[in-house]
């Protein structure tokens, strides 16, 4: 999904939120953001894929999430990152170290994956934000 031209403004508080007790000058704001600003990089190169699975919920990754890919990042060891192996998409934590390649899930459940000579691998894009929903 390519993340759309058009500006979405929200209204930004000017102060940190606590996790407590609500402030009383909560209906007072300070400025005004785009998220496009706020979120992406190089919007040429930034997608919107959902998540479909459970191998990353140890990172804060849910079913269902949303998560802005930018391909213009070089990817690095411990980025998470969208993977093509074998013709097949995957969102795992990178393992690069001494020519050996990993894709590490985020849940003990599933095996890490290692990265065979001759095997068709390619990162895709670099993992910037998760959009989870929470209601």
């Amino acid at each position: 999904m390519l993340v759309p031209d058009q500006k979405v403004w929200l209204e930004v508080c000017g102060w940190k939120v606590p996790a407590g007790f609500a402030s009383p000058a909560a209906d007072h704001t300070r400025k005004r953001i785009d998220l496009n600003e706020h979120l992406i990089r190089n919007g040429d190169a930034t997608f919107i894929f959902k998540v479909k699975g459970d191998s990353m919920i140890d990172a804060g990754i849910y079913d269902g999430d949303a998560l802005l890919i930018d391909r213009s990042i070089e990817p690095r060891h411990g980025n998470i990152v969208l993977a093509v192996l074998n013709n097949d998409f995957t969102v795992k934590r990178l393992h690069k170290r001494g020519g050996v390649i990993k894709l590490v899930p985020e849940n003990k459940i599933y095996p890490t994956i290692t990265v065979k000579d001759g095997e068709d691998f390619d990162v895709w894009g670099v993992v910037t934000y998760n959009l989870h929903k929470l209601y």
